[in-house]
């Protein structure tokens, strides 16, 4: 069976990462089997609602020299792209003129991966399907990228998506395979936004309907969101066996806003490809949970996966934030591998830094 391509969706809305983190991840995605990096923060309004503006120059300065960093050390780079709500007015030569704008500049960049994602907006109109193909085919044909990557608007079964985004057009996904260029592949998250498991029939039944195999946008661990960032989601992948990956283009999940504890998580995504019907998810995690922090901080890690994953911030008294502040803060001063960068996450997610609220989910 082909190895499935993994990869790295900075996807989230609240925080993103830093620059520096960016650069930190290369190494890291090399070292321990990933092969991709996509920026898609949802907190850059450039990729999103002020698409229609110049980029600006030090954006555009860091993505460049981000690029140079992945493709020499062997990943690949890519961008993801909202060109948010464009189907709702005429795809005329001024939005063409603004579109090539920003073209030429992920072309300028070096860009391997360019997702183009119409996810989170409006849908319920009746030639959604027609307004988006000819929107992504005029991008396809003009864009230096090796792969193009459509995010549909409904990207799962999740009926909770024409709650917010009205009712799904009739046949849409019959006329994205019928009129989408057989190049471009396309994003997909499994049943649910925010998939627990995966199945292969599942996947096998999504490819045939998308006349494609998906790239899969995996929504784990992402914790972002007015009511997951009140959660650390630090438990090691399961309910993702890898004979699934037959039917995907490839598998990205999309971190936490917290970079480096969403590396002992990404690294037991790694270890259930690698290791088939081998794979333990409690020692991966012990594991990775080690090599990202150090012995005695894995051993706390794992004892509080609970407070983390299941009571989060709600359900903890005053008392008890303080008690595993001062718990963690004890490793700050560790050299030790990311110790003290990981701890000060938990510290940061327990004093509230990372909560999103939903004017800024709403807005981003």
């Amino acid at each position: 069976m082909a190895k499935t391509q993994l990869g790295v969706i900075e996807g989230f809305y609240g925080e993103p990462w830093s620059w520096g983190e960016r650069s930190g991840y290369v190494s890291f995605l090399k070292q321990h089997g990933f092969s991709f990096y996509i920026y898609a923060p949802k907190g850059d309004a450039f990729m999103r609602k002020k698409w229609r503006e110049p980029l600006p120059p030090v954006t555009e300065e860091k993505l460049a020299k981000l690029s140079v960093q992945c493709r020499s050390s062997g990943i690949e780079f890519g961008v993801g792209f909202s060109p948010y709500e464009i189907y709702l007015s005429e795809f005329d030569i001024e939005v063409k003129k603004l579109l090539q704008a920003r073209l030429d500049v992920f072309n300028r960049i070096g860009v391997d991966k360019l997702g183009v994602l119409m996810d989170d907006m409006k849908g319920d109109i009746p030639d959604l399907a027609a307004k988006q193909i000819e929107v992504i085919n005029w991008m396809a044909a003009r864009s230096s990228a090796k792969q193009i990557v459509f995010c549909p608007t409904y990207y799962s079964q999740d009926p909770v998506l024409e709650k917010l985004f009205g009712k799904m057009p009739e046949g849409y996904f019959e006329k994205l395979n019928a009129g989408l260029d057989k190049k471009v592949n396309m994003f997909w998250t499994g049943e649910l936004v925010c998939s627990k498991s995966y199945t292969a029939d599942h996947l096998k039944a999504t490819a045939e309907k998308l006349g494609r195999k998906p790239l899969l946008w995996d929504n784990y661990p992402v914790n972002d969101g007015p009511r997951m960032c009140k959660f650390l989601h630090l438990r090691p992948f399961t309910g993702r066996p890898p004979e699934m990956g037959q039917w995907l283009a490839g598998h990205a999940a999309n971190p936490m806003n917290q970079a480096a504890l969403s590396k002992i998580v990404l690294m037991t995504l790694s270890a259930s490809y690698e290791q088939g019907p081998k794979y333990n998810p409690e020692k991966a995690f012990r594991k990775a949970a080690a090599m990202v922090t150090c012995q005695e901080m894995a051993v706390q890690l794992e004892r509080d996966l609970p407070v983390f994953m299941d009571k989060g911030l709600d359900g903890l008294t005053n008392e008890e934030k303080e008690k595993l502040k001062e718990d963690y803060s004890y490793f700050f001063e560790s050299r030790e591998n990311e110790t003290d960068k990981a701890s000060r996450e938990v510290v940061n997610w327990l004093s509230g830094r990372y909560n999103v609220t939903k004017d800024l989910f709403l807005t981003q």
